[in-house]
């Protein structure tokens, strides 16, 4: 099958969107499908091979972050190009509503379309205003996904219409075989207790992503457990950071900057916890399960993505957004209880493995068969299920 995949956020500040799209288009090509990913990148960045660059973007604010977004005449005319040589089976097209290459790819195209939409975003006024502006490329789009249930519901409140939801995938076996750091395990100060270490990744200088509020967690967890260690993962200023917190709580942190997947990996095998607190914003929560496939026990702020993704707390503790306070008496008494860290990465394990691509790559692929081959023989004779699951925009 020829399989375009339109990116609309940079390739160049890799992010959740990003990654998925990277991983979606891995998998196919492992499975023999070829496909081409459309995306904005500037010209010195290096992209793999089924990558093409629609030009440069620009920082836009957008859903409590910053997204790096491509259009314009320039952009428009190298989409068409684009979608006109690829002469693709099916058009998968991530985030259709966002005003980058997403738009003007369904305003391009004409065979059949598949469209999954990641944002979560309850609110969205400025969605509700572009609604008749949408409208004629949102009724071009033959099936819908949607990554969780909640960015699921922001599309039936916003656009109306409804999706399946197929959440998004992750190499589960790449974690869980990553070996280790000694030096990522931290080392006990003189006469104290035994090594624990918490984890964090995400940007730093991202209120959303919630370091601040460990930041004021992190006083009180090493008033009652000195020896923790905290390792911060990701990019932003590392002073600001820090600001305010005493000397001896300074000590206690590493910032690791960027990491590679594989030290990713590495990192999440090597924490004694991994903490999420972020505090809004969120339509699934992939670090999530990439912390479940390594093994790492999960703490997480208890939004309702994260609470979805984590099995109601199953798979992972969950703590009140925001509140620093039962972060830090969850952690110290997580981080003292060996068999209920244990517990917390066994049951981790199994949960995440309804999330690894050979079962997410698989309900994509039955989308793609049924727009192309048409959802009767398939829903019929393959995946009668997923069938049920989803409405075709057009209906």
């Amino acid at each position: 099958m020829r399989i375009g995949i339109v990116c609309p956020y940079s390739w160049d500040v890799p992010g959740g969107v990003q990654f998925h799209i990277r991983d979606l288009a891995e998998h196919l090509i492992r499975l023999g499908h070829e496909v081409s990913v459309l995306a904005p990148a500037d010209d010195e960045t290096p992209l793999p091979p089924y990558v093409v660059s629609a030009g440069r973007a620009v920082p836009v604010p957008y859903n409590g972050s910053v997204a790096r977004l491509n259009f314009g005449f320039l952009s428009a005319a190298r989409v068409r190009r684009w979608v006109h040589d690829g002469d693709f089976d099916v058009l998968h097209i991530h985030e259709p509503t966002t005003p980058s290459l997403a738009l003007l790819s369904c305003w391009t195209a004409q065979g059949p379309i598949v469209a999954t939409f990641h944002t979560s975003n309850p609110r969205s006024r400025a969605m509700i205003a572009a609604y008749p502006i949408l409208q004629p490329a949102l009724e071009k789009i033959s099936a819908r996904i949607a990554v969780s249930e909640y960015a699921r519901r922001t599309l039936v409140e916003h656009l109306g219409g409804d999706a399946v939801v197929i959440p998004n995938g992750v190499d589960v076996d790449f974690f869980a075989r990553a070996e280790p750091r000694d030096e990522w395990r931290g080392a006990s100060p003189p006469g104290g207790g035994p090594a624990r270490t918490i984890g964090f990744i995400g940007r730093i200088d991202e209120p959303r992503k919630g370091l601040p509020v460990l930041m004021r967690a992190l006083p009180e967890i090493l008033a009652r457990r000195p020896e923790t260690r905290l390792l911060v993962a990701g990019r932003g200023d590392e002073e600001e950071a820090l600001a305010g917190l005493p000397a001896e709580v300074r000590a206690r942190v590493e910032f690791l900057g960027m990491v590679s997947d594989e030290d990713k990996a590495r990192l999440l095998r090597s924490v004694d916890l991994y903490v999420a607190p972020n505090t809004g914003g969120e339509s699934f929560g992939i670090i999530l399960v990439e912390a479940m496939s390594a093994g790492a026990p999960v703490l997480a702020s208890d939004l309702d993505a994260f609470a979805q993704v984590l099995d109601g707390g199953s798979a992972g503790e969950l703590f009140p957004v925001g509140d620093a306070k039962a972060l830090a008496a969850a952690a110290v008494r997580l981080l003292d209880d060996d068999a209920g860290r244990a517990g917390l990465s066994e049951r981790g394990r199994e949960h995440v493995r309804r999330f690894d691509w050979s079962t997410v790559g698989a309900d994509i692929l039955a989308v793609y068969e049924t727009v192309t081959d048409g959802a009767a023989s398939v829903a019929a004779d393959e995946r009668p299920g997923l069938r049920a699951r989803f409405w075709l925009a057009r209906d």
